[in-house]
This record gives structure tokens, sequence and C-alpha cells, in this order.
């Protein structure tokens, strides 16, 4: 019997990388899947690489789409167990490169469209269900041109806090994944029209063990906490960085 087995489980931002990995742990360990993505082409992709799960397509920072992404899941699920918020912007830039579509755009997918996903989701949650927001080490140390992404990785792990605080009376827990560097799509992305060979070195050099994670490493933490293994973590963060935001 898988650890999940039984649980309802929603991923956003499960095409690739960390998301895709997790949806493909949670349906091994048992969990109905069901994961969203903006792009069309990729959901499709990723339901023939994962088989028997639920895609929407979905942009996790537009709010009305949340709240019809929340009202879908009602039609077809009796419930929620497991909410894992994955879907990130991960721009990097120079202070001075920075405009005011670029910040909103970032900040509305990671930490304005979850909240409301959050919100939206509320009378789907069971009262033993785990939610997970995906942090970053970012939020800890002072990496150059992270200014926004970090801040919002800070902002979303407040707010696993937060929330916890409010809803563990519901059965509902919050905590943070926060993943250090990573092999992922996603870290292709980073500093986009800046010098990217350089800054990706400077990215591995931040890791005291000397390698980039695995998205199979993330996806493992990612279990544990959607499981009841770790029912009596509330309201925390959980590094899986190679030691970036200790040593």
């Amino acid at each position: 019997m898988g650890r999940l087995e039984g649980k309802y489980a929603l991923i956003t931002g499960g095409t690739s990388g960390i998301g895709l990995e997790t949806a493909r742990q949670f349906l091994e360990e048992g969990a109905k899947v069901a994961i969203t993505g903006r792009s069309e082409e990729k959901l499709q992709e990723a339901k023939k690489a994962l088989g028997d799960v639920v895609i929407f397509h979905i942009d996790a920072g537009d709010i009305p789409q949340q709240e019809r992404l929340a009202a879908a899941l009602q039609e077809r699920w009796p419930r929620l167990d497991i909410l894992y918020i994955n879907a990130g912007d991960v721009t990097h830039k120079p202070l001075d490169s920075w405009d005011e579509q670029v910040y909103d755009a970032l900040m509305n997918t990671n930490l304005k469209g979850p909240f409301f996903l959050i919100k939206a989701l509320l009378p789907l949650f069971s009262s033993s269900s785990s939610v997970i927001v995906c942090g970053s080490v970012s939020a800890r140390i002072g990496f150059p041109q992270s200014s926004v992404y970090a801040a919002s990785k800070a902002a979303i792990l407040s707010l696993a806090r937060t929330l916890s605080a409010e809803l563990h009376p519901r059965g509902i827990r919050v905590n943070g994944l926060s993943p250090g560097p990573t092999e992922t799509p996603a870290l292709n992305k980073v500093g986009a029209g800046a010098d990217e060979d350089k800054l990706r070195e400077e990215i591995r050099a931040l890791v005291p063990i000397g390698r980039l994670g695995t998205p199979y490493e993330l996806a493992k933490a990612a279990v544990f906490l959607a499981s009841d293994e770790s029912s009596f973590i509330v309201g925390t963060e959980l590094q899986v960085d190679g030691g970036v935001g200790n040593l």
C-alpha cells in the first residue's frame, strides 16, 4: 500500500522539473493526481508521460482562473487532501532592469495566485489535508539579481506559518518546501538575457556539497510532507538545498 493511497492531490506547475517528478511519485504512492500548466502542449506531454492524471490548462497568476480551477475540482473530486503549490516565476534581473509589469507578473504567480487558490479550495480540503508551498533557499541568502524572486519566496514561506495558525483547527496544515539550486528546465530561465553560463556557475558554486539537487530528491521530500508521516509538522519549512541556507 502506497504512502498516499486514496488521497487526492493537486500540483500546480506539474508539466516539468520538480512538479512533473512529484506528480510521478504521488501516483506511485497511490494518490489520484491533477496537475496544472500554462502550456497545453506541455500538459498533453505530461499526461502522456504520467498516464492516469487529470490536467488543467491554468495560469497560476490569474486569479479568476484559480476560482475556476477550484470549481472544476469540486465537480470532479469529493475532497482535496494534498495541494502542492509548485508553479513559479524564476525571473532574476539586476535592480535597474525591473519594470512594474515584470514585477507584477512574478508576484502574481509566486504569491497572489497561490493565496487565492488556497482560499478558493477551502471548501474542498479534507479535515486532514496537507498544503505544501514551494519556497526557495533564495529567501535566506543574498544572491545577486534575485531581489523580487527571493522576496516572493520569503512571503509565501511566511504565508505557510500564518495560514497554518489560522487553518490547523480545520485539519489543514501548511508547510514550506524550499529547494536549493536544482537541475530543472526552470534553471535555464534564471537570468534570461544575462550571462547565463556565468550565472549558472555562480549558482552551482553556492552549494556546499558541490552539486545541484535533482527533481527526484525534491519529489521525495514532497511525498513526505504530503503523507501522514508528517502529520506533526505544521507551519514550518523543509530545506532541501545541499546546505546552501545553513552552511
